[in-house]
């Protein structure tokens, strides 16, 4: 894994300052999981290089992102979701395996084309999902036509994509980069890698795209308006982030994933305080209009849209914002944008003239 310079941890400042606050934070957790049970589990559709496919999204219960553990990312409350003690035995995480499998003959008509697999942390990480798990889960999905798995870009490697892509399964790595800027991502999201182990862990991708039949690729995933962030730096940032993703070799792929308030975090204690907003469903359209040129798909799919803890606007418009990004996810057409207005964006256009990251929000 990546390190942090020292200058990082001097005097208790920057990441250690960090980490020591989200270690308290997280130590309120009183909640326990089963290790023979998922996160969550649920069918949907997604938009890939082959066009708009049904989709199987798991996300496994494991002993959770050892990232998290040390203190980790500012907005991240998945840690406080994962099993006790570190680690869950490769016969408990393929009885997860098996628990979503029969949810998708429930609830959906035919197998899905597309698997989603997280585990809010890193699937490469063998801490984590042990080798031998990775290549049962590879056989289980051998005859899917497509593959997401998600990892820091510290694990990502030719050999650990081989094992899907040797079974013919074009497979995607979902990398949680957050931003292009590394001070951004240091100082806000507290993360601990920079934007060129990114470029690695795509040419690891490029490599294992050469070398297999299957296609191989990246999908980078972006955090709007981390905390600190005031709203028009936090839309300036992600568009020049989606830009240099999409830029880098063998990355297809951009998720915009607008900050949601999750429980213990650094996000939480600032939200309580009345020191942060989420960011604008008016955000994220703006910003998907303005990046709708790049050479990449690009998608945002809004966790808790309209409420106070997840990207909203007045309350009024919010369901039709929302079905305007979702129609722009299948369809990469900004013109759906065109259809909806509200007189709430006007307040939207004053918070993007006059915030800064100096102020309390200017508006809830």
């Amino acid at each position: 894994m990546s390190k942090p310079s020292p200058d990082a941890y001097e005097q208790g400042r920057g990441m250690d300052a960090h980490n020591a606050v989200m270690r308290d934070i997280r130590a309120e957790r009183s909640e326990t999981y089963d290790p023979t049970d998922p996160t969550r589990v649920w069918i949907d559709e997604d938009n890939t290089p082959d066009g708009v496919v049904n989709s199987l999204t798991i996300i496994l219960n494991t002993g959770g992102c050892r990232w998290a553990r040390a203190g980790g990312c500012t907005m991240c409350g998945y840690v406080a979701e994962s099993v006790e003690g570190g680690s869950v035995a490769h016969e408990d995480l393929m009885s997860q395996i098996e628990t979503c499998l029969d949810h998708e003959a429930a609830e959906a008509d035919d197998p899905a084309d597309l698997i989603k697999i997280y585990t809010s942390g890193s699937f490469l990480d063998e801490r984590e999902v042990p080798a031998e798990t990775r290549r049962a889960i590879a056989e289980t999905f051998a005859d899917r036509d497509r593959i997401v798995v998600e990892s820091l870009p510290d694990f990502v490697s030719r050999e650990k994509i081989g094992d899907f892509a040797d079974r013919g399964i074009a497979t995607d790595v979902a990398i949680g980069l957050e931003t292009a800027t590394d001070r951004v991502r240091r100082d806000c999201v507290n993360k601990y890698f920079d934007f060129a182990d990114f470029e690695d862990a795509c040419g690891e991708a490029a490599a294992a795209d050469a070398d297999f039949s299957a296609d191989v690729g990246v999908k980078a995933y972006l955090l709007l308006k981390p905390p600190f962030l005031a709203e028009p730096e936090a839309a300036a940032d992600m568009i020049d982030s989606i830009r240099r993703c999409a830029a880098v070799e063998g990355c297809h792929t951009v998720s915009m994933n607008p900050t949601n308030v999750q429980r213990y975090t650094m996000v939480d204690e600032l939200f309580f305080e009345g020191g942060y907003r989420p960011p604008w469903l008016w955000s994220v359209a703006h910003i998907l209009k303005a990046t709708a040129d790049v050479d990449a798909i690009v998608v945002s799919d809004p966790v808790g849209h309209g409420s106070d803890r997840g990207a909203h606007n007045c309350g009024e418009c919010d369901d039709r914002v929302q079905t305007a990004i979702k129609d722009f996810d299948r369809r990469q057409d900004p013109s759906v944008f065109g259809q909806v207005s509200c007189e709430c964006e006007t307040t939207w256009e004053l918070v993007m003239d006059e915030e800064t990251a100096y102020n309390m929000p200017l508006a809830r």
